[in-house]
């Protein structure tokens, strides 16, 4: 007796590679097509650098691999809420366009969220 996914969608029969190579496609599809993902990306990258570099904790690390993998994530659910939005709504619609204001939003106040976290892990390791 599987789940009801098994009746409603091919993926339980697909196997476990092939669906996370859907995800990893879905990951480079975004990376390629998102400016704002290519910035996300650097800047977390940079941030690990950083982060490696001034010799911040293990759990500060932790908090930061959290963070950044917060804002690529939030990013990564706007960009597939946008393009459900053009597949459903392609004319401009007012609710078309507060979903995707809200789902812009969302990752605006994740990454204000990291940008504060950032501050206040590397403030001590920088200035003081």
């Amino acid at each position: 007796m599987g789940n009801i996914d098994d009746k409603d969608s091919g993926y339980a029969k697909k196997g476990w590679l092939r669906m996370f190579s859907y995800a990893w496609a879905g990951l480079i599809h975004c990376f390629v097509t998102q400016r704002n993902m290519k910035v996300h990306v650097a800047v977390g990258a940079g941030t690990l650098i950083l982060a490696w570099q001034v010799g911040v904790s293990r759990v500060e690390m932790m908090i930061l691999l959290l963070t950044i993998a917060g804002v690529l994530s939030a990013e990564i659910v706007n960009t597939a809420i946008e393009k459900v939005v053009d597949l459903v709504s392609p004319d401009v619609h007012p609710l078309a366009k507060a979903a995707k204001d809200m789902s812009a939003g969302a990752v605006l106040v994740m990454a204000i969220t990291a940008v504060l976290v950032g501050g206040l892990l590397f403030w001590r390791q920088l200035f003081g």
